[in-house]
């Protein structure tokens, strides 16, 4: 039977019409989840960050927990020179770390007294935009990445990040490993690395080695869009500073004076 084309006209309008609807709401809901009752709510995104307590750190000048930590489970190797270390997490004065800020630092023995430093995660990581080949990357929920397998070593990365947080493999690290860590991948000669956020950790639910290593209990961590994760709660009750906020890489390992 011949449909009238006004009716025609009009029913393809009405479906069109509801196709649009359609996917605005699916668009619209790209950023939603679902809760354990099935109901919609609105998905906040983490943003992992970490707190360094200076004063509990410094109060325990030479510990080195954090460090032996983090290095014995990411297959960070030991060359026993500064020419060839590799860095996941380690130490510098406190002056050096804060060269803007010596005027919080008057005391000569506070100024030269060793605090961690770490890879910032920053909000606008200029390690990403450097790599040519995609190797470094950063992630939703912050945290900046490097993909071993798509390093070639050309170090943009390392020229590119303002705090020196990355280290190059010039030699083979892997003789260099005193125990070997199976659950987490070895890296070869000519690969850069640096500090995960223990991202393999987090996806268990678990805190990075360095903060449960600490027996200062200097290092706090969480999402700092959960207002009553550790972290959060350690930035808002004292002042938290940054390492060169002036270069506007929003570094997300703040350091509480």
């Amino acid at each position: 039977m011949a449909v009238p084309r006004r009716t025609f006209l009009k029913g393809g309008l009405s479906a069109a019409a509801g196709l649009w609807a359609n996917l605005s709401f699916q668009s619209c809901s790209r950023g939603r989840s679902r809760d354990a009752s099935g109901t919609e709510a609105d998905a906040v995104p983490k943003r992992w960050a970490m707190a360094v307590d200076l004063e509990a750190c410094t109060a325990a000048q030479g510990c080195r927990e954090c460090i032996a930590a983090c290095h014995q489970i990411h297959n960070v190797p030991d060359f026993g020179n500064d020419k060839d270390e590799i860095k996941w997490i380690w130490t510098a004065p406190t002056n050096k770390v804060f060269p803007e800020n010596e005027r919080l630092f008057p005391d000569e023995m506070a100024a030269a007294s060793p605090v961690p430093v770490l890879c910032n995660h920053c909000d606008k990581p200029p390690c990403v935009k450097f790599c040519p080949t995609g190797a470094t990357w950063k992630r939703d929920d912050g945290i900046v990445m490097v993909d071993f397998h798509r390093c070639i070593g050309c170090r943009y990365c390392m020229a590119g990040c303002p705090y020196g947080s990355r280290s190059f493999n010039w030699k083979d690290p892997r003789p260099r490993i005193a125990r070997v860590n199976v659950e987490f991948p070895t890296r070869t000669k000519g690969v850069v690395e640096k500090c995960n956020f223990c991202e393999e950790r987090i996806g268990q639910n678990l805190s990075p080695a360095c903060v449960i290593a600490c027996p200062e209990n200097a290092l706090a961590w969480g999402d700092l869009n959960n207002p009553a994760s550790a972290v959060s709660r350690a930035i808002s009750a004292r002042t938290a500073i940054e390492r060169q906020p002036e270069l506007g890489t929003g570094p997300h390992v703040f350091y509480l004076i």
